[in-house]
């Protein structure tokens, strides 16, 4: 089965423009220079998957006219990945539904400490609406949002509960997490057919390679050249992309310290570019 993703950021945990910054990157008139935080959204098997919703989720949902999402895969709780999971209280109210959240325990545990009003026993009227199912290194399956209970808005008091009966099956897709370590943080990448999603990794367990055969589209992190703490750099980027040998290789998470994107696409190996905040891959 194979997937359509879209790039709705492809930037590092600033952006690219910095604030502040007068570099020729930040300064850049071409529009593929222009990057909101990293994050994308899968449509597979007629489900809509959104990977990490960070600070720039608002103007992403905007930009991309993105008017449902079946479920968000997180691949861990740093900031720049989970800082726009507020603003899911928009498809709460269009949907009706809660939205599902993918994502191992202790990201979990650090949405409750982040948004612990989300989580409250008395909540707050129009807080966000989420149903989190936890996952590991096994694949699991992800279900159309088609909610047990179906919420409905209450004016000065918020959202009402009824029960919503179930019509029919609804559709449903495997998803197969790929292990990483960005520094000493456990983090997932993940894998939709024939393309694979991988950020905020500086490394990738030998036996994790086996998952990433076969792809015609490999996607992987890259903040700069030389060494980085919790990142790969562009020569490992690249490296890592000739190992796994997909059709195609793209990378993200891009900071302003690469070249711009002509530059930057001119110098990389054949099959492998950088990607854009837009662009479209299948």
């Amino acid at each position: 089965m194979n997937a359509r993703l879209t790039f709705l950021g492809t930037g590092t945990s600033q952006g690219v423009p910095m604030i502040g910054c007068d570099c020729s990157v930040c300064k850049s008139t071409d529009p593929r220079d222009k990057r909101y935080r990293s994050s994308v959204f899968v449509e597979y098997g007629g489900l809509d998957i959104l990977v990490d919703a960070g600070p720039d989720f608002r103007s992403q949902m905007l930009r991309a006219d993105i008017r449902h999402i079946d479920a968000i895969l997180l691949t861990h709780n740093h900031k720049d990945h989970t800082g726009g999971l507020d603003d899911v209280r928009a498809f709460n109210y269009i949907e009706r539904a809660p939205i599902r959240i993918f994502c191992e325990k202790y990201v979990e545990d650090s949405l409750r400490q982040e948004y612990s009003y989300a989580f409250a026993e008395k909540r707050y009227p129009g807080v966000p609406e989420w149903q989190i199912t936890r996952i590991g290194n096994e694949p699991f399956t992800v279900t159309a949002n088609i909610p047990a209970m179906r919420l409905t808005w209450v004016e000065g008091k918020g959202y009402e509960k009824t029960p919503c009966p179930k019509t029919e099956e609804p559709a449903s897709v495997q998803v197969i997490p790929v292990r990483g370590r960005h520094y000493n943080l456990p983090v997932l990448g993940y894998r939709f057919g024939n393309i694979a999603y991988l950020t905020d990794m500086n490394y990738i367990p030998e036996e994790e390679f086996a998952k990433l055969e076969g792809l015609d589209h490999f996607i992987i992190n890259c903040v700069r050249r030389g060494r980085h703490i919790s990142h790969f750099s562009l020569e490992e980027a690249v490296a890592v992309a000739l190992k796994v040998g997909a059709k195609h290789s793209w990378l993200t998470h891009l900071s302003h310290q690469l070249p711009g994107y002509e530059e930057l696409s001119r110098e990389l190996p054949e099959g492998i570019r950088p990607a854009y905040d837009g662009l479209v891959i299948e």
